[in-house]
């Protein structure tokens, strides 16, 4: 919702001034010039990517008009669903969570936690990492090398579609200016005409360069940083994860593990240390 507001206060700001300073509407209508632009864009988009990114940066995109789940209960399901996983095989031994792990959408414990069950790519990487843990004795050092590597390798392939919207958006005012020189081809053809049809030609051959800066500044820029801040949010549940499982790793208790991941949550997130043992303790309950 706050995205789309803040398209209306951009379109409304650009037009209101445009229009306020005596501006006629109808001469930015020039449907050539989007097709121009907009078509160049996105072919080049299908030159130079991958099916995955693109199929990855229509996933991202439309994700950016969906309503956004509650952040602060994503991570306090997430810090309870370690809690409980971790405190089971505190108690029970790793191999007690194989059926948690082998089948995370049947499990007690992730059945208990929506918005975590509901994030298929986190509860791949809780239940993968668990169940190489169960497998043997893992040296924490060497477990955390691992996950730091494969967390590195997720953002970087999850960074590709706001790389290539970035990317393409810093060529849109050169697509405008193709458009441009397109309408000022035309232009030269009608030097023999009237003065006001010539003055038309050469306002819709500018209206190109208007849309190509307009595209890039105003909608493509800004939904590529929205994506990249996306991926990082995605991440960073990762890294919660990550700390963890290595915190266990090294002996931890169930209670002490879950704090390593709570104090690398983004200040505004992050809950207290008695918070989360409220949490933990009203569970139990």
């Amino acid at each position: 919702m706050q995205k789309i507001v803040g398209f209306i206060i951009v379109l409304a700001t650009v037009i209101g001034g445009y229009m306020f300073a005596g501006g006629n509407v109808a001469t930015l209508w020039q449907p050539a010039e989007f097709l121009i632009i907009f078509g160049a864009g996105f072919g080049a988009l299908v030159v130079g990517n991958s099916s995955y990114v693109l199929k990855e940066m229509w996933a991202q995109l439309t994700a950016q008009f969906k309503p956004q789940k509650n952040s602060a209960a994503m991570y306090r399901e997430l810090l309870l669903t370690m809690y409980s996983l971790l405190d089971l095989a505190k108690s029970k031994g790793l191999r007690a969570l194989d059926e948690h792990v082998e089948n995370p959408q049947t499990s007690s414990i992730f059945l208990a936690y929506p918005l975590v069950l509901e994030h298929e790519a986190l509860v791949t990487f809780v239940c993968d990492n668990l169940r190489l843990m169960s497998m043997g004795k893992l040296n924490a050092h060497d477990f955390d090398s691992l996950l730091e590597q494969e967390i590195y390798t997720i953002e970087q392939q999850k960074l590709k579609p706001s790389s290539a919207m970035a990317t393409i958006a810093e060529a849109m005012p050169g697509f405008g200016i193709l458009a441009a020189v397109g309408g000022i081809i035309i232009t030269m053809q009608h030097l023999d005409g009237p003065l006001s049809n010539i003055g038309y030609h050469v306002a819709a051959a500018l209206v190109g360069t208007f849309i190509g800066i307009f595209g890039c500044y105003c909608l493509m820029a800004p939904l590529g940083s929205a994506m990249e801040q996306y991926v990082k949010k995605q991440v960073a549940l990762l890294e919660c994860v990550r700390a963890i499982l290595v915190a266990h790793a090294k002996g931890h208790v169930a209670l002490i593990a879950t704090d390593s991941g709570r104090r690398i949550i983004n200040e505004e997130l992050k809950p207290s240390f008695t918070t989360m043992e409220q949490w933990i303790n009203d569970k139990a309950a």
